[in-house]
């Protein structure tokens, strides 16, 4: 026999069941959608992993903090139109401009040629001519201002980068000039100047220490607006000191925020 005990008792434990699916429902109603989603094609392991590993942790707290959601795929299997179109924005973290299949880079050319939407590329993304058995992708060293891949500093060298562009949407509150550390400066056959919009370049003279391969005029972060994508490249990316650098996360950020039409 049930006593008015027991049956108030089992009458709050029931109150409290329904609250607690109520409260569960709300929270899936009302939870924020995201702003955008973007995809993050990433080469894995060698020189650059370190790098990679910093700036993937950085970017999932920024992808938290600003309210969209990131994709990681570590090859282009995947890609096709279809699988782009539920992404705003493209950022390519070091993957190179070769081992991409056919239909991927087919993809891509329209994803920033129409504007389909925005593309932040880094370092190893200009490693434009024969590498590998590969051929080099005209397309992209075009979309990077004709450029072909030339030299680099193998054993590293931090170097002051100083603005070009400060009103430049991707510039906003850095500095006039900052010092870039443990970096893998690549030189190219040309400047690709006149075919982009350079945002920035690295004095060459500042190189600590002091390297012998040098461009002359050499930019080292740019944007091609002939693209109906947003879009903009950054030479540097290949150690993990680079995310202790708050220039750097400050154009990071701005770069995605940007790109992807925030």
């Amino acid at each position: 026999m049930i006593n008015q005990y027991n049956l108030n008792k089992m009458r709050y434990f029931k109150l409290i069941s329904v609250i607690m699916v109520l409260m569960t429902v709300s929270t899936g109603v009302f939870a924020k959608k995201p702003a955008f989603k973007a995809l993050v094609l990433t080469e894995r392991g060698g020189l650059h992993e370190g790098f990679v590993v910093a700036a993937l942790d950085w970017l999932q707290s920024f992808a938290t903090n600003n309210n969209f959601e990131i994709t990681v795929i570590n090859d282009t299997k995947a890609i096709d139109e279809e699988y782009l179109s539920h992404y705003k924005l493209f950022i390519q973290l070091n993957y190179p401009p070769y081992t991409w299949t056919d239909q991927a880079r087919s993809a891509f050319e329209k994803y920033i040629e129409q504007g389909r939407g925005g593309w932040v590329g880094f370092h190893h993304a200009t490693l434009l001519g024969e590498f590998d058995g590969y051929p080099m992708w005209d397309w992209f060293s075009g979309f990077m201002g004709g450029i072909r891949f030339k030299s680099y500093i193998a054993e590293l060298a931090s170097g002051k980068v100083e603005v070009e562009a400060a009103n430049h949407p991707v510039m906003k509150g850095v500095p006039t000039s900052f010092i870039i550390p443990d970096d893998e400066w690549y030189t190219f056959d040309k400047n690709p100047g006149a075919q982009v919009k350079v945002l920035a370049h690295v004095d060459e003279s500042s190189y600590q220490p002091a390297s012998t391969i040098k461009m002359g005029d050499h930019p080292v972060i740019w944007s091609n607006e002939k693209m109906k994508a947003r879009n903009v490249y950054f030479l540097i990316g290949h150690h993990a000191n680079l995310l202790k650098s708050n220039a750097f996360k400050t154009m990071f950020g701005n770069a995605i925020l940007w790109a992807s039409g925030q």
